[in-house]
């Protein structure tokens, strides 16, 4: 019998070669501002930002992460839905997976093994 996500549950997610792009982008171009603009202030000070800076290894097509459910959409055909994932990367950053479906392939999230 087949699991349904619910919000709340800690589901496995598969980068794809497009996430991993956009992960990487974002850390590269944190990378970048980082060395074009000096700090005004120190973290915690008046006149800090408070920018999230993406750090974290270099992400991969394939990889596995933990994603938190954040949304469940009607099923339609598909048996266990749509989702919205919030993937928890190696690194101080997440990334938003919209609109993805269960499944074995990059781009799809599975239900942990138990062990």
């Amino acid at each position: 019998m087949s699991q349904r996500p619910t919000i709340g549950r800690i589901v496995h997610y598969m980068l794809s070669e497009q996430d991993a792009k956009a992960i990487n982008k974002r850390r590269d171009d944190f990378h970048a501002y980082q060395h074009a603009h000096a700090p005004t202030a120190e973290p915690g000070q008046p006149g800090a930002t408070g920018h999230q800076a993406h750090l974290g290894n270099h992400a991969e097509a394939g990889q596995v992460y933990p994603a938190l459910v954040v949304r469940v959409f009607p099923g339609g055909t598909e048996v266990n839905g749509v989702c919205n994932l919030q993937v928890h990367l190696d690194g101080n950053d997440t990334y938003w997976a919209t609109s993805r479906v269960e499944g074995d392939q990059p781009g799809t999230w599975a239900w942990p093994a138990r062990v």
